[in-house]
Protein backbone atom coordinates (compact mmCIF):
# COMPACT_ATOMS: atom_id res chain seq x y z
CA UNK A 1 0.00 0.00 0.00
CA UNK A 2 1.34 3.38 -0.77
CA UNK A 3 1.72 6.00 2.09
CA UNK A 4 0.73 9.62 1.10
CA UNK A 5 3.09 11.63 0.79
CA UNK A 6 3.83 14.47 3.20
CA UNK A 7 4.67 17.42 0.91
CA UNK A 8 5.31 19.94 3.83
CA UNK A 9 7.86 17.16 5.53
CA UNK A 10 9.45 16.75 2.03
CA UNK A 11 10.00 20.22 1.43
CA UNK A 12 10.89 20.99 5.08
CA UNK A 13 13.62 17.97 4.80
CA UNK A 14 15.05 20.09 1.58
CA UNK A 15 15.35 23.15 3.40
CA UNK A 16 17.64 21.80 6.00
CA UNK A 17 19.52 19.51 3.74
CA UNK A 18 20.24 22.76 1.46
CA UNK A 19 21.26 24.86 4.88
CA UNK A 20 23.13 21.91 6.10
CA UNK A 21 25.34 21.29 2.67
CA UNK A 22 25.31 25.29 1.67
CA UNK A 23 26.94 26.18 5.05
CA UNK A 24 23.64 28.80 6.02
CA UNK A 25 23.45 28.19 9.48
CA UNK A 26 23.77 31.42 11.14
CA UNK A 27 23.99 29.65 14.39
CA UNK A 28 23.62 32.13 17.46
CA UNK A 29 25.68 31.64 20.59
CA UNK A 30 23.00 29.88 22.42
CA UNK A 31 22.03 26.86 20.57
CA UNK A 32 19.22 25.01 20.91
CA UNK A 33 19.80 21.45 22.25
CA UNK A 34 23.37 21.87 22.50
CA UNK A 35 24.31 19.64 25.37
CA UNK A 36 26.02 21.01 28.08
CA UNK A 37 29.78 20.08 29.18
CA UNK A 38 28.76 17.40 31.69
CA UNK A 39 25.67 16.42 30.75
CA UNK A 40 26.55 13.13 29.29
CA UNK A 41 28.69 9.92 29.91
CA UNK A 42 29.60 10.08 33.45
CA UNK A 43 32.68 11.54 35.63
CA UNK A 44 33.99 14.65 32.92
CA UNK A 45 37.64 15.27 35.02
CA UNK A 46 38.04 11.79 35.51
CA UNK A 47 37.28 11.08 31.80
CA UNK A 48 39.29 13.83 30.52
CA UNK A 49 42.61 12.47 32.37
CA UNK A 50 42.05 8.86 30.88
CA UNK A 51 41.58 10.41 27.32
CA UNK A 52 45.05 12.35 28.26
CA UNK A 53 46.67 9.16 28.99
CA UNK A 54 45.52 7.33 26.23
CA UNK A 55 46.09 10.14 24.07
CA UNK A 56 49.64 10.03 25.58
CA UNK A 57 49.68 6.05 24.73
CA UNK A 58 48.95 6.85 21.53
CA UNK A 59 51.66 8.90 20.48
CA UNK A 60 54.11 6.54 21.67
CA UNK A 61 52.81 3.18 20.13
CA UNK A 62 54.86 1.71 17.77
CA UNK A 63 52.58 -1.58 17.62
CA UNK A 64 52.91 -1.85 14.09
CA UNK A 65 54.73 0.31 10.91
CA UNK A 66 52.58 3.17 10.61
CA UNK A 67 54.56 4.45 13.92
CA UNK A 68 57.69 4.31 12.02
CA UNK A 69 56.02 6.30 8.96
CA UNK A 70 54.06 8.77 10.79
CA UNK A 71 54.84 12.53 11.14
CA UNK A 72 52.22 12.97 14.11
CA UNK A 73 49.91 10.33 15.68
CA UNK A 74 46.44 11.26 16.08
CA UNK A 75 44.83 10.29 18.89
CA UNK A 76 41.59 12.25 18.70
CA UNK A 77 39.81 15.11 20.33
CA UNK A 78 36.58 16.74 21.34
CA UNK A 79 34.72 16.34 24.64
CA UNK A 80 34.99 14.40 27.11
CA UNK A 81 31.48 14.27 28.13
CA UNK A 82 30.25 13.89 24.58
CA UNK A 83 26.45 12.43 23.57
CA UNK A 84 27.77 11.54 20.24
CA UNK A 85 31.62 10.31 19.19
CA UNK A 86 31.72 10.03 15.32
CA UNK A 87 35.07 7.41 14.38
CA UNK A 88 36.32 7.64 11.06
CA UNK A 89 38.94 5.35 9.24
CA UNK A 90 42.41 6.47 9.21
CA UNK A 91 44.26 9.89 9.35
CA UNK A 92 45.10 11.25 6.23
CA UNK A 93 48.06 14.03 5.26
CA UNK A 94 46.31 16.74 6.82
CA UNK A 95 45.54 15.09 10.00
CA UNK A 96 48.97 13.27 9.97
CA UNK A 97 50.66 17.05 9.63
CA UNK A 98 48.53 18.35 12.55
CA UNK A 99 47.92 15.69 14.81
CA UNK A 100 44.09 16.38 14.68
CA UNK A 101 41.12 14.46 13.05
CA UNK A 102 39.38 15.60 10.38
CA UNK A 103 41.27 18.83 9.52
CA UNK A 104 41.12 18.61 5.66
CA UNK A 105 38.48 19.33 3.80
CA UNK A 106 36.21 15.86 4.53
CA UNK A 107 36.73 17.52 8.37
CA UNK A 108 35.20 20.69 6.96
CA UNK A 109 32.76 19.06 5.53
CA UNK A 110 31.92 17.19 8.96
CA UNK A 111 32.22 20.58 10.85
CA UNK A 112 29.40 21.26 8.71
CA UNK A 113 27.20 18.65 9.58
CA UNK A 114 27.74 19.06 13.18
CA UNK A 115 26.35 22.58 12.82
CA UNK A 116 23.62 21.74 10.88
CA UNK A 117 22.57 19.36 13.59
CA UNK A 118 22.94 22.64 15.97
CA UNK A 119 26.37 21.52 17.81
CA UNK A 120 29.99 22.88 17.46
CA UNK A 121 33.30 20.57 16.93
CA UNK A 122 34.11 21.29 20.83
CA UNK A 123 30.54 19.39 21.80
CA UNK A 124 31.18 16.52 20.17
CA UNK A 125 34.20 13.57 20.24
CA UNK A 126 35.98 12.66 16.69
CA UNK A 127 38.65 9.90 16.37
CA UNK A 128 39.09 7.25 14.12
CA UNK A 129 39.77 3.34 13.93
CA UNK A 130 43.84 4.01 12.82
CA UNK A 131 45.48 6.55 15.28
CA UNK A 132 48.30 7.22 12.65
CA UNK A 133 47.69 7.63 8.68
CA UNK A 134 48.49 4.48 6.52
CA UNK A 135 50.81 5.39 3.43
CA UNK A 136 49.52 6.67 0.63
CA UNK A 137 46.03 6.95 2.17
CA UNK A 138 45.26 3.37 1.84
CA UNK A 139 42.69 1.22 3.18
CA UNK A 140 43.69 0.06 7.02
CA UNK A 141 45.04 -3.49 6.96
CA UNK A 142 43.70 -6.06 9.61
CA UNK A 143 47.12 -6.12 11.74
CA UNK A 144 47.19 -2.27 11.83
CA UNK A 145 43.35 -2.51 13.02
CA UNK A 146 43.85 -5.47 15.61
CA UNK A 147 46.68 -3.30 16.78
CA UNK A 148 44.93 -0.53 17.44
CA UNK A 149 41.21 -0.81 18.56
CA UNK A 150 41.76 -1.37 22.19
CA UNK A 151 42.89 2.78 21.81
CA UNK A 152 39.65 3.20 20.71
CA UNK A 153 37.16 0.88 22.64
CA UNK A 154 39.03 2.65 25.80
CA UNK A 155 37.96 5.89 24.40
CA UNK A 156 34.52 4.65 23.84
CA UNK A 157 34.02 3.08 26.95
CA UNK A 158 35.11 6.18 28.68
CA UNK A 159 33.52 8.86 27.11
CA UNK A 160 30.26 6.54 27.47
CA UNK A 161 28.25 8.67 24.60
CA UNK A 162 24.83 8.15 23.86
CA UNK A 163 25.20 7.48 20.06
CA UNK A 164 28.69 6.47 17.94
CA UNK A 165 28.42 7.76 14.12
CA UNK A 166 30.63 5.40 12.51
CA UNK A 167 32.00 7.58 9.34
CA UNK A 168 32.16 5.03 6.45
CA UNK A 169 32.27 1.03 5.49
CA UNK A 170 35.98 0.71 7.61
CA UNK A 171 34.73 2.75 10.71
CA UNK A 172 31.02 0.62 10.65
CA UNK A 173 32.21 -2.90 9.86
CA UNK A 174 35.15 -2.66 12.39
CA UNK A 175 33.20 -1.23 14.99
CA UNK A 176 29.78 -4.05 13.77
CA UNK A 177 32.39 -6.89 12.97
CA UNK A 178 30.37 -7.09 9.93
CA UNK A 179 30.92 -7.38 6.15
CA UNK A 180 28.13 -5.60 4.85
CA UNK A 181 28.07 -2.79 2.77
CA UNK A 182 27.83 0.58 4.18
CA UNK A 183 24.79 0.94 1.60
CA UNK A 184 23.21 -1.75 3.43
CA UNK A 185 24.12 -0.61 7.05
CA UNK A 186 23.22 2.84 7.08
CA UNK A 187 20.18 4.28 8.44
CA UNK A 188 19.06 2.46 11.48
CA UNK A 189 20.46 2.13 14.61
CA UNK A 190 22.87 -0.95 15.66
CA UNK A 191 23.84 -2.30 19.03
CA UNK A 192 27.59 -1.29 20.38
CA UNK A 193 28.79 -3.24 23.16
CA UNK A 194 31.53 -1.66 25.53
CA UNK A 195 32.01 -5.09 27.52
CA UNK A 196 29.82 -8.26 27.39
CA UNK A 197 28.17 -7.40 30.99
CA UNK A 198 27.63 -3.11 29.55
CA UNK A 199 24.41 -2.31 28.01
CA UNK A 200 24.80 -1.48 24.43
CA UNK A 201 25.18 1.85 22.79
CA UNK A 202 23.42 2.97 19.98
CA UNK A 203 25.65 3.19 16.66
CA UNK A 204 24.49 4.93 13.55
CA UNK A 205 26.59 3.94 10.33
CA UNK A 206 26.54 6.34 7.65
CA UNK A 207 28.96 7.63 4.50
CA UNK A 208 32.33 9.35 5.14
CA UNK A 209 32.76 12.82 4.30
CA UNK A 210 35.24 12.08 1.63
CA UNK A 211 32.91 10.13 -0.04
CA UNK A 212 30.16 12.42 -0.11
CA UNK A 213 33.04 14.68 -1.50
CA UNK A 214 33.83 12.56 -4.55
CA UNK A 215 30.11 11.57 -5.10
CA UNK A 216 28.33 15.04 -4.40
CA UNK A 217 24.56 13.63 -5.25
CA UNK A 218 21.33 14.96 -3.96
CA UNK A 219 21.03 11.26 -2.87
CA UNK A 220 23.94 10.60 -0.74
CA UNK A 221 23.56 13.61 0.60
CA UNK A 222 19.83 13.48 1.83
CA UNK A 223 20.75 9.78 3.12
CA UNK A 224 23.71 11.23 5.33
CA UNK A 225 21.02 14.34 6.12
CA UNK A 226 18.68 11.62 7.53
CA UNK A 227 20.74 9.51 9.27
CA UNK A 228 21.87 12.50 11.21
CA UNK A 229 18.32 13.89 11.81
CA UNK A 230 17.52 10.27 13.37
CA UNK A 231 21.22 10.51 15.81
CA UNK A 232 19.64 13.94 16.43
CA UNK A 233 16.00 12.67 17.78
CA UNK A 234 17.84 9.92 19.75
CA UNK A 235 20.02 12.33 21.96
CA UNK A 236 17.08 15.01 21.97
CA UNK A 237 18.82 17.32 20.25
CA UNK A 238 16.32 20.10 18.71
CA UNK A 239 16.49 21.23 14.47
CA UNK A 240 18.34 24.44 14.96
Amino acid sequence: MDEKIDLKKVARQHVEMDMFFVGDFALAEGLTGVPDEGEAGGDGAAAAEGLAAIAAEVGACCKCGLGESRTNAVPGEGNPNAKIVFVGEAPGADEDAQGRPFVGRAGQLLDKIINAMGMRRSDVFICNILKCRPPGNRDPRPDEIIACLPFLQMQLALIAPEVIVALGAHAARTLLNTNQAIGRLRGRFHDYYFSPDAPPVKLMPTYHPAYLLRNYSPDNRRRVWEDMQKVMAEVGLEMP
